[in-house]
């Protein structure tokens, strides 16, 4: 029976060993063929996929050159006589038809999909070992050794937030299991790639917090502040701000200083309260407690106004 295998680099094995096309072309086409799997794809999709808009004079009866060699390659490892039900013609287009147990990417999709049920049912153990199982059919970036054009561009890149998705799923299960520790040094890890990652920080606050390190918790926020503010004049999101309230109720998000890492401490209501009048005159020399006298030409006559500060 023939396996087929997306996330990672392209492989077609058999139960002998390894069947893979060597033609780069051939593989794009069976690569476009394994993303829309079960699904007709048009002939025209498939000269796009290969040449964009300036395909050659040649182009029809080159892309079906690429389908009759991918049949002769599977042919010895399908029952005799079904090659051309396996990779099928459907009018203008072909279809590659394979079981979900055959292709690494049907598995993924099932099983992540089984753990968002879980954990949407609250079930994380049951969440985190299928979603655990979904993110280990990945063996690096879909697709990683073949050229891709528009088509497969955008499956891998779907595919990748798939991917991300799920791996968000997964450690909000492991935090709901308790495995705060474990998660510590993976988020850490996982900044170090995508640094401007908001969820990423939360969840490394969080953890931290929860692990007994609720100092460098904060020094977790205050770095993604200083961070966010290098790179793109921001501060961080409520995510961020409601972990690091949660560590630190006595925090203000906003300026969370304070000697060691540690928060600031909230101010005394009044403690910002302008200081109480002493009725010293500042223009009173050297800080004379009595009220300044006017000169009797300041008062002098009806009407006029007195100068602040003078004495009835």
């Amino acid at each position: 029976m023939l396996r087929f295998q997306a996330l990672g680099r392209l492989t077609v094995t058999n139960d002998l060993g390894d069947c893979t096309p060597t033609a780069p072309m051939a593989r794009r086409v069976l690569a476009q063929l394994l993303l829309c799997s079960n699904n007709i794809v048009m002939l025209d999709a498939i000269i796009d996929e290969l040449w964009g808009d300036k395909p050659p004079k040649s182009a029809v009866p080159t892309a079906q050159t690429y389908i009759y060699q991918l049949r002769r390659q599977f042919e010895p490892w399908v029952p005799e006589g079904t090659v051309e039900q396996v990779l099928a013609t459907c009018g203008t287009g072909y279809m590659l038809r394979v079981d979900p147990d055959q292709l690494d990417l049907a598995a993924f999709l099932r099983l992540s999909k089984q753990g968002r049920t879980a954990l949407a049912a609250g079930d994380p153990a049951a969440a985190a070992r299928l979603l655990r199982q979904a993110l280990d059919l990945w063996s690096g970036p879909a697709l990683a050794d073949v050229t891709a054009g528009p088509s497969i561009q955008a499956h891998v890149v779907h595919l990748t937030e798939q991917r991300a998705h799920t791996v968000e799923l997964r450690i909000q299960a492991d935090a709901m299991l308790g495995r705060h520790r474990e998660l510590v040094g993976e988020l850490k890890a996982m900044l170090l790639t995508h640094p401007l990652n908001e969820w990423y920080h939360a969840q490394l606050i969080k953890a931290l917090a929860s692990s007994g390190r609720r100092n460098e918790s904060l020094v977790a926020y205050q770095h993604l502040r200083r961070t966010l503010s290098a790179e793109l004049g921001l501060e961080p999101s409520g995510c961020c701000g409601n972990s690091i309230r949660r560590c630190w109720p006595d925090a203000t998000p906003g300026r969370t200083g304070g000697s060691r890492g540690g928060p600031s401490r909230s101010s005394s209501p009044g403690s910002h309260r302008p200081a109480e009048s002493t009725g010293m005159d500042r223009g009173s020399p050297r800080g004379d407690p009595r009220p300044r006298r006017c000169r009797p030409t300041c008062c002098a006559g009806a009407g006029r106004r007195r100068r602040p500060g003078c004495a009835r």
